[in-house]
């Protein structure tokens, strides 16, 4: 099954010089590949046009920053292939990537959206997640199955895109609402297991970071979705949003129908962590 994976980018440079020669780094690793950059000021235009590789379809230089929902809405109709993805400028994937994804929509019918892992391996609570039933298999393929997945890394069918339209403009968790929707329609997505790694640079925790600090946070929080749009200020709050993603996926159900009213779900769950780490903080002092 041929794929076109849209690659986004938003300053942050360092980033995505790494990402994209990771990316490019196996040859046999088939793809259409469409680079879009959200009006960078730091040379990332410069640096994405002058890049040579005959996977590369078009390279957009947007004059405003539309998001990746822009990006992913202008590549994904424009392509012809049967299964599209996206990547952002902050993550280094596992070569080969595709062509395991690739395999597994070929054989499920109803494969919706399958990422690759973007938390340290030593960090994957196995036990919990086979506790959950979350681990499913498919014929020949296991699945973590989860409503929604991470916005980078990840590959659907265009056959989704095309049946559940357009992703909205400008809302702050636009991804994860439409895999829920996605999910909700009967669609299985999740992680493809074994696990396929990422890693995630903007995790404090990956040595390639940018955001280790609370000066780093304010540094990079205007070029940073995840800062900007979660109104995360300092690296207390980043490591409690953190620790909540990481408790969903593992503890929470996999069914769709258990997250109506998921943004007030969210919302005062990532409040109620701040507090208490907050609480623990002073405690301390």
């Amino acid at each position: 099954m041929n794929i076109a994976i849209v690659l986004v980018t938003h300053n942050r440079l360092e980033y995505t010089k790494k990402s994209v020669s990771r990316l490019l780094e196996d040859p046999g690793e088939e793809f259409d590949l469409y680079l879009w950059d959200n009006a960078s000021t730091d040379g990332t235009r410069e640096y994405l046009q002058n890049l040579k590789d005959p996977r590369i379809v078009e390279t957009i230089c947007s004059k405003n920053n539309q998001g990746q929902t822009g990006a992913m809405n202008y590549a994904w109709s424009k392509t012809k292939a049967e299964l599209i993805g996206k990547l952002d400028n902050d993550c280094l994937v596992t070569p080969g990537w595709t062509r395991i994804i690739a395999e597994a929509h070929k054989d499920i019918e109803n494969l919706g959206a399958v990422a690759c892992w973007h938390y340290p391996l030593e960090e994957f609570n196995e036990s919990a997640v086979r506790k959950g039933g979350k681990i499913q298999t498919f014929g020949n393929h296991q699945i973590f199955r989860h409503p929604w997945v991470c916005g980078s890394g990840f590959i659907m069918k265009r056959s989704s895109f095309q049946r559940h339209g357009r992703w909205n403009k400008g809302c702050n968790v636009a991804t994860t609402y439409y895999f829920l929707k996605m999910a909700l329609a009967g669609e299985i997505n999740g992680w493809y297991y074994p696990l396929v790694l990422q890693e995630h640079m903007d995790d404090p925790k990956s040595k390639h970071s940018l955001i280790k600090t609370n000066k780093g946070i304010q540094k990079m929080h205007q070029s940073t979705f995840s800062l900007r749009t979660e109104k995360i200020h300092n690296i207390e709050s980043r490591m409690a949003r953190r620790e909540f993603v990481l408790n969903n996926l593992f503890y929470d159900p996999w069914e769709a129908k258990y997250y109506t009213g998921l943004r007030i779900k969210f919302g005062r769950g990532v409040k109620k962590i701040i507090r208490i780490v907050s609480k623990l903080k002073k405690h301390h002092k």
